[in-house]
């Protein structure tokens, strides 16, 4: 655990409206922070020779109040009506944002709501004791990393931080009105569907580039299905997962916009880059609308 210490000064018409203004300010409650008087309000004449409050305020944290005064500070800073609690999940800390405005925090099948997860990681766990950043190491991106996580239990969200953990380490979960179980049940879904179209045709189905931890729920729900398996290919933001029949192996419709070959792959090419963004288009489609048909 390490401390991070905050201290500003602020005026207002009385003490106690300088403290509230310091509070908002940091992004923190009134209970977590200390204060100290600089100057006391004092009245002017006729309007004229007034002079405000001046307080000091200082505030101690540990990397969890850190992790949830992050969160709160960009819901105040975006003007978003909007309420986040920490909570203790499993193997993680959980962050909770509900509120009439929160759905503008996930973003695209979650982009946004990653993207706040990694950034409250990196806060979270910005130093160790000894004040020493903490490295971590990628994973390489292979299915069989992927598979074997997720058999042996790893069912936690680690979209934002891949590789080794060093000790003491905090992983804090990020989620809005239960936006990822919400998600999960999507690409379940997606899976199950995916995986019907594999058996009924006997080709190869491709699916649109996911993060880890959702390829981990597709690789998981293939594996329930007899004679359906699942492989990954591509790099970083287009690694994605292709759904096969064991017997058949990989292959695809002759003119099919799912065509794809993997060993070929390089994205370089626009060539390339259009027939990606061909091989995901229906599956982009059906993730849709499978979600469309959660919020009902």
């Amino acid at each position: 655990m390490f401390y991070l210490k905050q201290v500003i000064e602020v005026f207002g018409k009385t003490v106690e409206a300088a403290i509230s203004d310091g509070a908002s300010q940091l992004g923190v409650d009134r209970e977590y922070i200390t204060y100290e008087i600089l100057e006391m309000p004092k009245k002017g004449f006729l309007g004229f020779g007034e002079i405000p409050a001046k307080v000091r305020i200082t505030y101690d944290s540990d990397n969890e109040n850190n992790a949830l005064s992050f969160i709160k500070t960009i819901i105040n800073d975006m003007d978003i009506n909007a309420e986040a609690e920490m909570s203790d999940g499993e193997n993680a800390k959980l962050i909770k944002i509900t509120g009439k405005d929160s759905g503008l925090l996930i973003g695209h099948h979650g982009a946004t709501l990653d993207a706040l997860q990694y950034l409250v990681n990196l806060v979270a766990n910005k130093k160790n004791n000894s004040g020493e950043e903490n490295n971590n190491e990628e994973n390489e991106n292979s299915e069989e990393n992927e598979t074997e996580e997720y058999n042996s239990g790893l069912k936690t969200q680690i979209t934002e931080i891949g590789g080794k953990k060093e000790k003491g380490y905090m992983r804090v979960l990020l989620d809005v009105e239960d936006y990822r179980a919400k998600r999960e049940e999507t690409l379940r879904m997606l899976a199950r569907r995916m995986a019907a179209k594999v058996q009924k045709y006997k080709n190869s189905v491709t699916l649109e580039p996911m993060n880890p931890y959702e390829r981990r729920i597709i690789h998981s729900e293939i594996q329930k299905i007899p004679g359906i398996t699942t492989t990954s290919v591509g790099i970083d933001d287009e690694r994605r997962i292709i759904i096969y029949n064991e017997d058949e192996g990989i292959n695809y419709y002759k003119n099919s916009k799912n065509r794809y070959r993997t060993q070929n792959y390089r994205g370089r090419n626009n060539k390339e880059k259009n027939d990606k963004k061909n091989i995901y288009a229906e599956n982009e489609k059906e993730s849709a609308e499978i979600e469309e048909m959660n919020k009902k």
